[in-house]
């Protein structure tokens, strides 16, 4: 149950990821503001790492590991710089909803690269989810 919590904590900072960002980019580059906000969680990261001790850690990253790592690392990259372009130019509810298809393409992903089971359910649920995200564009 703790993963629950987790996620709900996720998407509650990713909320206040919208707000904040839409006022910090309003009088700037929004490549400019994502660099900047990807320094800060680098150093902020860096700090609860070295506060828990997980540095020790190091040794147990094999190269596969790193390079899905890294992989996710651009990965997110890309999607911030999206992210803070479309919110410089788009209203922070239509973007925050849009991005919100991550979840329908990640139940795409994983069922076609983690062997994830495509249930009706869950189907159905992606279904909505964009459906929402339309809605709340229009």
């Amino acid at each position: 149950m703790s993963w629950i919590v987790f996620a709900l904590g996720s998407a509650l900072f990713a909320a206040l990821v919208a707000v904040f960002g839409k006022i910090g980019i309003q009088n700037i580059d929004s490549t400019l503001a994502t660099t900047v906000r990807g320094i800060v969680m680098a150093f902020f990261l860096v700090l609860v790492s070295l506060a828990l001790g997980k540095f020790k850690l190091w040794s147990t990253i094999d190269n596969k590991t790193l390079a899905f790592i890294v992989l996710a690392g651009i990965s997110g990259a890309l999607s911030w710089l999206c992210y803070f372009f479309a919110l410089r130019f788009g209203p922070a509810s239509g973007v925050a909803a849009l991005d919100r298809l991550s979840v329908v393409f990640v139940v795409i992903f994983a069922a076609l690269f983690l062997a994830e089971k495509l249930t009706w359910s869950v189907g159905l649920g992606a279904l909505l989810i964009t459906a929402g995200a339309l809605l709340m564009i229009l």
